[in-house]
């Protein structure tokens, strides 16, 4: 940015009042282009003669504020008038660089980022046909007043005032602000999506008047109605209804997640501009003529980084394809610039343990290469100079300890982006952070070659965790040194597809391999053994499938896993000869199930198996999300088992593809298609009289395999059959 850019903020404390800044000019000559760039602390809106400049929202976005601050750069020239008078206005919310950001903890942090100042830094470049440029910065020569939003913030929602006539422009001050950490923009920007229409007008038995829009969604509400001025509207977010169909929000905790609306007089269509929701159903607290409310006058906005949807999976089978719905929302839920755990309590941060169990899946769903990222730059500047990673990226929570899980993303994630999308520079730019983390280890444990103590998260929300524990009953020294092998192992191979000198590395695997059969020469829960068994550290893996095959059916073919160990469950199953029971697992209905929570209404991922329990009543208050992805990454393996589809380790990117589709006779047919840089890869499987038919399109060779049979093919339309095998 020009030099004579400055920070700007209100001369004096607006509190929780949202300011706008306005500057105004006029031209002598006529600009043949105009570029705007702009950012805030906060999120802004900008406006040039009271039109929108960008459909971007929530801009400049979030990320790790001490270290990279993003801005953008807009075209506006379409919105000048080349004669006469021209006005620029930006307001500021508080964002997530202002709002109580992990305040559930109180870092000691969120105290110093709320008492910032809603600043302002960037500049108009106005270029003219003689060549010469003329350029508008951010300066004490711009003005700023109050303005309609008088609260706004991420965890609690948004009060406007349609009525308020802005009082007195005010002189700005200039201040010290964060200019050395200024970056462009580098994720998907943030977007109006989808709209969902309004379903129901719900009388509840307790009297109250909720809106059901049929599909849980992050984004706002934009309502429409007559009214006088000053009528009050309030209206209250919430994702499920309680056992009794009364509205329910107990599960955000302390997150208001409120609209407060004062009407001006007349017809009027308003949404909020500066913060986001997650809901299915609102309840209007206040409306004007509440009794007499339309689902006309309700439009659920859905707002998600701005993806390209490159896989879809379909079946014969309608609830498998509403949870298949339920995986690709929870994703554009929780993809809102950072991927965040939930996006409706007071939390929605940027987990690292929820990420990396998801980030196959991620990269079948949509293109989520750009988006990563962004936030794999992040994750690289909160790493500390002893390799730790945070659990939260932003490190909002600023604790001083690593998990196990959470802090392998720092591995695991840009390996996936290299896998899913074959760019070098991805394990180029990541790999000093990937060698930290796995060096970080070394130091932490007490035991060489293991990681032994620290403080773990586990098998977060196992079902085999002992009473009172969110944690399954694995073993954290067992969880914690398989991923030291498995990080340490992607550590050589991202390191030989560099070139780099690998041997430190790979005499360190031998080590820790070895010391990892020595140190748990048995297993005990389910995840242990899926541990066991997809990070090849198990000395006998037939032996150890056919005991997880047995713990399983023993116990009703359930599932006892959490978020370490579900991802990898069926993968675990069906690479040694499972494959029935793995669908067996994929398919009950019964808790505990993926499919339980669609038989129990879920329009997205559940944070619990059970979140609402058999009898209707709710897990639990304290920890309750219905919007959490994690456990969609199941869909990994249908893309990569069910289906078939799998990139080449040697060609990453699917520069060439293996398709080894494992039908299932309880299915009639089942199918994926995923969009890559080559073309489109399909794979679908029919059950017929005799057996199965198989449909396969690749725009690449390809090595089929089929019952054992193994085909190696050059890109077009292929029809294969098998006999019955289920």
């Amino acid at each position: 940015m020009n030099r004579g850019v400055r920070w700007i903020s209100p001369q004096e404390d607006m509190k929780d009042v949202c300011p706008v800044f306005m500057k105004r000019w006029k031209s002598e000559k006529k600009p043949v282009k105009a570029e705007l760039t702009l950012t805030a602390l906060g999120v802004y809106c900008a406006y040039i003669n009271g039109k929108r400049v960008s459909d971007q929202v929530l801009a400049p976005g979030w990320t790790a504020y001490g270290k990279r601050l993003q801005y953008q750069t807009y075209d506006v020239t379409a919105l000048l008038r080349m004669q006469g008078e021209n006005d620029l206005e930006v307001l500021v919310g508080k964002g997530w660089y202002r709002s109580p950001m992990g305040e559930q903890v109180k870092p000691p942090g969120s105290r110093k980022r709320m008492a910032m100042p809603a600043g302002l830094y960037g500049g108009l470049r106005l270029f003219y046909e003689d060549g010469s440029c003329e350029e508008i910065c951010t300066d004490v020569s711009w003005e700023c007043g109050e303005s309609s939003v008088r609260f706004s913030e991420i965890y609690d929602g948004e009060a406007y005032d349609a009525s308020f006539a802005s009082g007195e422009k005010k002189a700005v001050k200039e201040f010290a602000g964060p200019d050395h950490t200024l970056i462009p923009q580098e994720g998907e920007a943030v977007r109006e999506q989808e709209i969902v229409y309004a379903k129901e007008i719900i009388r509840t038995p307790a009297g109250e008047t909720v809106v059901d829009f049929g599909q849980e969604i992050t984004g706002y509400v934009e309502f429409s109605v007559n009214a006088h001025e000053g009528e009050r509207i309030r209206i209250l977010h919430g994702e499920v209804l309680d056992a009794q169909g009364n509205f329910y929000r107990g599960n955000y905790r302390s997150a208001r997640a409120q609209i407060d609306y004062t009407c001006r007089d007349g017809e009027q269509t308003w949404h909020p501009l500066l913060t986001f929701f997650a809901f299915r159903y609102i309840k209007l607290e206040m409306f004007p003529r509440i009794d007499e409310v339309k689902t006309g006058q309700f439009r659920a906005i859905a707002v998600y980084s701005d993806m390209e949807r490159t896989g879809r999976l379909f079946c014969s089978d309608g609830e498998l394809n509403r949870f298949f719905s339920n995986v690709i929302w929870g994703q554009k839920c929780n993809f809102l610039d950072v991927p965040t755990d939930c996006p409706q309590r007071d939390e929605r941060l940027g987990w690292t343990g929820d990420a990396q169990v998801f980030i196959k899946a991620a990269s079948y769903n949509f293109n989520v290469k750009r988006f990563f990222m962004k936030w794999l730059r992040d994750m690289k500047a909160e790493q500390d100079e002893s390799g730790l990673i945070p659990q939260v990226v932003p490190d909002y929570l600023e604790r001083g300890s690593a998990s196990a899980a959470w802090g392998d993303a720092a591995v695991i994630c840009p390996w996936q982006m290299y896998m899913a999308y074959g760019d070098i520079s991805v394990l180029r730019e990541m790999y000093g952070m990937m060698k930290k983390w796995t060096d970080y280890i070394g130091n932490a444990t007490s035991e060489p070659y293991l990681w032994i103590g620290g403080e773990h998260f586990g098998d977060w929300l196992g079902l085999d965790a002992p009473s009172g524990s969110y944690k399954g009953s694995s073993r954290d020294d067992l969880i914690a040194s398989a991923f030291y092998a498995n990080s340490v192992s992607l550590v050589i191979k991202a390191g030989k597809a560099l070139g780099e000198d690998t041997q430190k590395y790979e005499k360190l695997y031998s080590k820790i391999v070895q010391a990892f059969r020595d140190r748990f020469d048995g297993y005990c829960t389910q995840t242990e053994y899926v541990l066991a068994l997809c990070f090849e550290l198990s000395p006998d893996p037939e032996r150890d499938a056919r005991r997880l095959a047995e713990m399983i059916r023993e116990d009703g073919s359930r599932l006892r896993t959490g978020f370490v160990g579900t991802p990898w469950l069926l993968h675990a199953l069906s690479r040694h000869g499972y494959t029935e029971l793995a669908y067996t697992l994929l398919l009950r209905r019964e808790y505990p199930s993926w499919l339980y929570s669609v038989r129990k209404g879920a329009t997205t991922v559940w944070e619990h198996w059970d979140g609402i329990m058999e009898d209707g009543s709710f897990w639990s208050d304290d920890m309750n999300s219905f919007n959490h992805y994690a456990y969609g990454a199941v869909a990994d393996w249908v893309y990569e088992v069910a289906a078939g589809i799998r990139p080449v380790e040697e060609a990453p990117g699917f520069g060439r593809v293996r398709i080894e589709p494992h039908p299932d006779g309880r299915l009639e047919w089942l199918g994926a298609s995923l969009k890559t840089k080559y073309g489109e890869i399909e794979s679908v499987w029919i059950r017929t009289d005799k057996g199965f038919r198989y449909e396969i399109s690749t725009p690449v060779p390809a090595e089929i395999r089929i019952d054992g049979t193994e085909y190696k093919v050059n890109a077009g339309k292929y029809m294969l059959y098998s006999p019955v095998s289920n």
